[in-house]
């Protein structure tokens, strides 16, 4: 706080009096306890986290794949995707039902709802994941002969980490809804993957082989030792914060929310990984670790994205809340050039850089090059429009979103097991550019349809869009 407001004594007066709005803002995020400035330290906290997260992931995959070479590495990370997804999804929502109906407990100081709440959440999380793992086990027991045998010690390693997956998830979201974002985010994004790549170190300088079984060994240690810590942590708080008592369980008003967002949430986490699956269940893991160094290096540009909805999600809030179209559309269509023009920026800079970046994980890792620009052109068309979304979920569309998100997973698994096996890692690139060109369309005329008007970078004044942002027909 009083670093904030010393720099801002350092600035020229003329600057210190531009920017003097937005460093007012930042210290009343940093220092006011009501909600609207709780909610901005929560986004700026989130924001530093998810920064400093990406730098630890993207440092820490250069580091496993030096150390196991692109073929253990692919198997490493095919099966890692296949654990975060299905330990995701085996939260059936509830990770953000919980951040749906905590404030609305605390507000009616409604205890035992509290409880019921907090305690049934962690619970179904372990259940369920457990589940899908008892029957992932069944599956490898009867069906394992049709896997290739280096896959199969590393799943089974995976199953047993899912059930820590998903109470990782759903504790995340309890952190969330209460306001503490380290205790939601520090966990996941920063403690366990610094503890994957430090248990691994220390397994290889202990005499193990650096294979994907190591690896995998070495993940299920981490994450149990964050998610039990969590758990530790979380409890005490919960238990400092509200009173023990009787539980309250509405599970049936908690389903018919968690499962319309499991829907929102699943499609677009599926359509986000199945590139890798599907790469994985086609090709050799050689070319599994090649295209995912490909495309997380690639995916640094979808910061600027990231970091566009959080700043317009508020002010495209307050315009839905003030039914002012106007505004919305103003607002909607700078958040597109936003997220464009930066984007063009910085996605020109990693891909000029590219060879250099893929060089760090092996001189194997450079023929990936191609795969970046590719993946780049359909980074762009979602760029292209904007936060999209953000205006449809907050119009009450999550059935429309559900629907697109859908229709986007569709074209991106049909496209993945048309090209894959004829163009190989060329085709899964193009696969998934393509699929990122369906949602970016989908989402535009959707955004048309329901707000009447076009939403793109360089939409304004024209034959489609009149000085306010509005469509004529």
């Amino acid at each position: 706080m009083a670093v904030c407001q010393s720099a801002g004594r350092m600035l020229p007066s003329a600057l210190r009096h531009r920017l003097s709005p937005l460093i007012g803002a930042l210290v009343a995020a940093l220092r006011q306890q009501d909600p609207k400035n709780t909610a901005r330290r929560m986004a700026l906290v989130a924001f530093a986290i998810r920064i400093l997260s990406a730098a630890i992931a993207f440092l820490s995959q250069i580091i496993l794949a030096r150390l196991m070479g692109e073929f253990e590495y692919g198997i490493f990370v095919f099966v890692w995707v296949l654990v975060i997804l299905f330990g995701n999804l085996s939260c059936v929502g509830f990770h953000s039902a919980v951040i749906r109906f905590l404030p609305e407990y605390q507000a009616a100081s409604a205890l035992a709802e509290i409880r019921g709440l907090t305690t049934t959440a962690r619970v179904f999380a372990l259940l369920s994941a457990s589940a899908v793992a008892v029957a992932g086990f069944l599956g490898l027991w009867f069906f394992g002969e049709l896997i290739e045998g280096y896959y199969l010690v590393p799943l089974y390693l995976g199953l047993f980490i899912l059930p820590m997956i998903a109470l990782g998830d759903v504790m995340d979201g309890t952190a969330r809804a209460h306001g503490w974002p380290l205790s939601a985010m520090s966990p996941t994004f920063i403690i366990r993957p610094l503890l994957v790549l430090a248990f691994m170190l220390l397994a290889t300088m202990a005499g193990e082989p650096h294979t994907a079984r190591t690896a995998m060994a070495a993940a299920m240690a981490a994450v149990y030792v964050t998610t039990v810590s969590q758990f530790l942590v979380l409890t005490w708080r919960l238990r400092s914060r509200y009173v023990r008592g009787p539980l309250r369980i509405e599970m049936g008003r908690w389903l018919t929310v968690a499962v319309p967002i499991f829907l929102i949430d699943g499609f677009g986490f599926l359509l986000t990984n199945s590139d890798v699956v599907i790469v994985g269940f086609y090709l050799k893991p050689d070319d599994v670790a090649v295209y995912f160094a490909a495309a997380k290096t690639m995916a640094l540009v979808h910061f600027v994205m990231f970091s566009v909805k959080a700043a317009a999600g508020p002010r495209i809030a307050g315009a839905m809340a003030a039914h002012d179209r106007r505004q919305l559309a103003d607002i909607a269509i700078e958040s597109a050039r936003w997220a464009f023009w930066p984007s063009l920026v910085l996605g020109g800079l990693v891909l000029a850089a590219g060879p250099l970046l893929l060089s760090l994980f092996g001189a194997a890792f450079v023929g990936g090059w191609p795969l970046m620009a590719i993946l780049f052109a359909g980074i762009m068309a979602k760029a292209f429009i904007g936060p999209a979304e953000i205006l449809l979920t907050m119009a009450g569309q999550q059935t429309l979103c559900v629907t697109l998100y859908a229709a986007a997973l569709v074209a991106n698994i049909a496209l993945n097991l048309s090209l894959i096996p004829v163009f190989g890692l060329t085709g899964a690139a193009f696969a998934t550019a393509g699929a990122m060109f369906v949602e970016a369309m989908l989402l535009h005329f959707a955004v048309r349809r329901t707000f009447g008007f076009a939403l793109f970078a360089f939409a304004g004044a024209g034959p489609g869009n009149d000085n306010n942002g509005t469509t004529h027909p």
